[in-house]
């Protein structure tokens, strides 16, 4: 049972889209401040560079086991008043906001990585039904457009959030002298702005926006019907899903399984990277150094996002021109070239254009695969079916988290950069694999999931 929607969808103006999409930028604002200076957090709490990967293992250990049940859980649901993926959205935002806050107060790396679990946990309870709420809200041809308002607000939010910490510094004079914990000062009135960011944004969406009703009238008779087994039966249908996946799916999947160990390995090292290996800053014995460094990271960062929030509303331009896959395909070689062209930069303001680079790519990595992915699902399954495309983002993650401490330090002689280079060289690899095996205009799940 289901309380999905199957009925014609109106076509929703600018505004409604703006307003439907507006909580990923809250969203994304508490995930950029993670991605940004959670190494660096574990570096300043006292953590090794080949011991880095292990601490991230929270973030795909958490997308694994949370976003497929709450997907499962919001197919399911529907409240009077928010609807089916909205009453997420609110737990979501509350909880992660407060992790936010108690983020920066942590004082030593094993309270850092506990707190990254519960504010990984409570951002994909918020995060997965967003991106079901744009296939759920608009047809076919309008969903190009909603994933990249999505990426435009992904770009807007990251883009600030970067700069954040260098700003804070030069208007409000708050210091980079670390407090009490460890944490310099203006990491941490980073972290407490963005709590306040994103619970705000969410509520925006939540208030701003409207859902469809279920289009069967006796889905409450047929829930209670289903409910017998419980967390059984949830467990035995997301199982079901995963072995009916849809051919399209399956070959996306490909792709997702190459591109996001490049991006993992450039938000493990890319920071650290620059503010060890360019500024030639310690986190110990130069540490005023390694936080300019880490500032000018956080820029570039910025930058990227900022290329993100334009590219973005060029996106439905190419796909017209390009089609999805090789749009896709273009932009993950554009984003490859970059983080390849990092270790390759003497003077760090070369280090904005690498960025930019993969900005391209990202606003594509945040809209493509699930506006392909969208029309070759059924709508029954698609929160369902979102949880578990993000299977093919959270896997190689935990492999990377697992397993690329040791090759850092028995390979790659801990050479952030190297890392860095190598993430450039999958995603190159995740544009190749596109062009070769993804097809577009397939939009029959029955036939494709036997």
């Amino acid at each position: 049972m289901s309380t999905a929607y199957s009925g014609p969808k109106q076509n929703l103006g600018f505004w409604q889209i703006w307003n439907m999409c507006f909580g990923f930028f809250g969203i994304q604002f508490g995930w950029s401040l993670q991605m940004g200076n959670m190494s660096a957090i574990y570096e300043f709490l006292g953590a090794k560079p080949e011991e880095i990967p292990g601490l991230w293992l929270a973030a795909p250990m958490t997308g694994l086991l949370v976003q497929p049940i709450v997907g499962y859980l919001s197919d399911r649901t529907w409240h009077p008043t928010l609807g089916r993926r909205r009453p997420f959205f609110l737990v979501g935002a509350i909880l992660s906001s407060l992790a936010l806050l108690f983020m920066p107060n942590a004082s030593a790396v094993w309270m850092a990585a506990g707190t990254l679990w519960i504010l990984d946990s409570c951002i994909n309870i918020t995060m997965e039904p967003f991106r079901a709420f744009v296939a759920d809200n608009l047809d076919e041809k309008q969903q190009s457009f909603g994933y990249a308002m999505q990426s435009m607000f992904i770009g807007a939010a990251s883009f600030i959030a970067g700069y954040l910490p260098g700003l804070l510094v030069k208007w409000l004079n708050i210091s980079r002298e670390k407090g009490a914990g460890g944490i310099p000062q203006n990491i941490m009135w980073s972290f407490y702005i963005g709590a306040f960011v994103f619970l705000c944004a969410v509520l925006y969406t939540i208030f701003r926006s409207k859902e469809y009703p279920p289009s069967d009238p006796d889905w409450k008779s047929k829930a209670k019907a289903e409910s017998g087994g419980g967390i059984i039966n949830g467990a035995i249908e997301i199982f079901q899903a995963i072995l009916e996946m849809p051919g399209p799916m399956r070959r996306l999947a490909v792709v997702q399984f190459l591109t996001w160990p490049g991006l993992f390995l450039m938000w493990f090292y890319y920071s650290t990277g620059v503010a060890a290996q360019i500024f030639k800053g310690d986190v110990e014995t130069s540490s005023e150094l390694y936080t300019r460094g880490l500032e000018l990271a956080n820029e570039t960062s910025a930058i990227l996002n900022l290329v993100t929030f334009a590219f973005s509303f060029t996106i439905p331009f190419w796909v017209k021109q390009l089609g999805k896959k090789m749009t896709h395909t273009v932009c993950l070689l554009i984003g490859g070239l970059g983080l390849i062209s990092v270790s390759f930069v003497s003077d760090p303001s070369w280090l904005f254009a690498s960025m930019s680079m993969v900005g391209i790519a990202w606003a594509s990595i945040l809209s493509m695969p699930y506006s392909l992915l969208s029309g070759c699902i059924p709508a029954e399954r698609t929160g369902i079916y979102m949880g578990v495309f993000n299977f093919f983002i959270v896997l190689p993650e935990i492999l990377a988290s697992v397993f690329f401490g040791k090759i850092m330090e028995n390979y790659l002689g801990n050479d952030r950069l190297l890392a860095v280079m190598i993430g450039g060289i999958l995603l190159c690899t995740a544009g190749v694999i596109c062009a070769l095996i993804v097809k577009e205009n397939e939009t029959s799940p029955k036939e494709e999931s036997r």
